[in-house]
């Protein structure tokens, strides 16, 4: 008995062992309140954009246009991220958010809402994440400033993002069904007040190299020449942008499968995607109980063949529970994938070009799903929504399978970058 108990407190030691560091845990406080926002936000804009509609193809228009602006802008921004202080634009982007979070409430709520300016908001929204998401990643080194720490807190991250994700949803789909979208967004607005609190609190912040030399076009340069020569980070890049493109759209066409396929309303929805953030955060979990950084290239191929199978699978449900145990199983995959890419690709990066290699990670995991969302809704449109996934897990199965071909290949490069 006493054993199991050391063994227990060594594993528990171990999964959290970056919350030890105070301004880490204040990130992880402050993302786990505004990220609940964030969630009831998400849903509630899917939701109203398809009542206002009865498109799937608005559906992808508005997530393309969240989207879009991180596959463009990014480049731009992550040379911002290594060159200016990371902690003064996350606190900007941080309150521009929130001011979008408020207006798309005050629009609902006084009835001057259209799909159009959700849309535009979305665009807004997507401009400032632009800026936001290679900040938010390289400062993860920043909070932690440990490498042996890196990992976990780059899966305890994911752990706050879907834990939230868990009760996100849900949350959204009652408040939604009792008392309409636009208190969603207002409750997304007051919930920024736990990041920005965060931000303000923190201190002796330890910047990786921040860049003073070239000029601004020389720098953007620089970032692609080194992806393009590190055929390790190019590899897991490429993996990625491919898996976004076709494989993330299906979290866009949740609405049109809750009530069309599973004939279910606001809170099928919210089920959904409570139980794919269950997933998720398990998934999270795992990643977090590893401590080393190798080896992670395994995780990467095994969550890329898992999600491309049980979507699939998922694309022939039509029962609510079935469905449920799937998209849990698609949360699980999902996370160790991603999670994986971003510490294989972040514990071999050098810290000079950290913000610019996080923002292609960037535009490759988020900013090619707006191509999908679009790609998949007007897919949708002609041939259905069950169909549609049919041919994003089949996709996802067929990229994966060509890195597990190459993986051979990738481990004998990251001979070369480890040290």
């Amino acid at each position: 008995m006493g054993n199991k108990k050391i063994k227990s407190a060594v594993i528990t030691n171990n999964l959290f062992r970056s919350l030890k560091v105070y301004n880490f845990r204040l990130f992880f406080i402050g993302q786990f309140i505004s990220l609940v926002g964030t969630w009831v936000q998400q849903v509630a804009s899917s939701w109203l954009i398809y009542q206002l509609t009865s498109s799937s193809m608005w559906l992808g228009l508005a997530a393309f246009a969240a989207q879009i602006p991180i596959f463009i802008m990014t480049p731009i921004t992550g040379v911002v991220a290594d060159r200016f202080n990371r902690h003064a634009i996350f606190m900007i982007t941080q309150t521009m958010l929130c001011i979008q979070s408020l207006i798309l409430g005050l629009l609902v709520i006084f009835n001057y809402i259209t799909p159009a300016s959700i849309v535009l908001l979305n665009l807004a929204m997507g401009c400032i994440n632009a800026f936001d998401m290679p900040v938010r990643q390289s400062f993860l080194f920043d909070l932690v400033a440990d490498k042996q720490l890196l990992s976990n807190a780059i899966a305890l991250n994911s752990v706050v993002f879907n834990s939230t994700r868990l009760i996100g949803p849900p949350l959204a789909g009652f408040l939604v069904a009792q008392f309409g979208e636009g208190l969603c967004f207002l409750i997304n607005t007051t919930t920024f007040a736990g990041i920005i609190l965060a931000l303000l609190l923190m201190k002796d912040i330890h910047y990786s190299k921040i860049l003073h030399t070239s000029d601004f076009k020389e720098n953007i340069k620089e970032g692609f020449v080194y992806v393009k020569n590190h055929y390790p980070i190019k590899s897991v890049l490429i993996l990625l942008g491919l898996m976004s493109l076709i494989g993330m759209p299906f979290m866009v066409l949740m609405p049109v499968v809750a009530v069309e396929i599973l004939h279910g309303d606001s809170h099928t929805l919210g089920f959904l995607l409570g139980t794919a953030g269950f997933g998720a955060l398990v998934g999270a979990l795992f990643m977090a109980s590893r401590s080393s950084t190798t080896r992670f290239e395994n995780k990467i191929a095994a969550g890329s063949l898992l999600l491309g199978s049980t979507l699939v699978l998922f694309s022939f449900s039509r029962n609510l529970y079935c469905s449920l145990i799937l998209i849990f199983i698609i949360g699980i995959s999902l996370i160790i994938q991603m999670a994986s890419c971003n510490t294989f690709i972040q514990s071999m990066v050098d810290d000079t070009m950290r913000g610019r290699v996080m923002s292609l990670y960037g535009m490759s995991h988020i900013g090619m799903a707006p191509i999908g969302n679009l790609i998949a809704g007007a897919i949708a449109q002609k041939i259905g929504v069950a169909h549609t996934l049919l041919l994003c897990g089949t996709g996802c199965a067929i990229v994966a399978l060509w890195f597990y071909k190459n993986l051979h290949k990738l481990k004998k490069h990251i001979v070369r970058y480890v040290r």
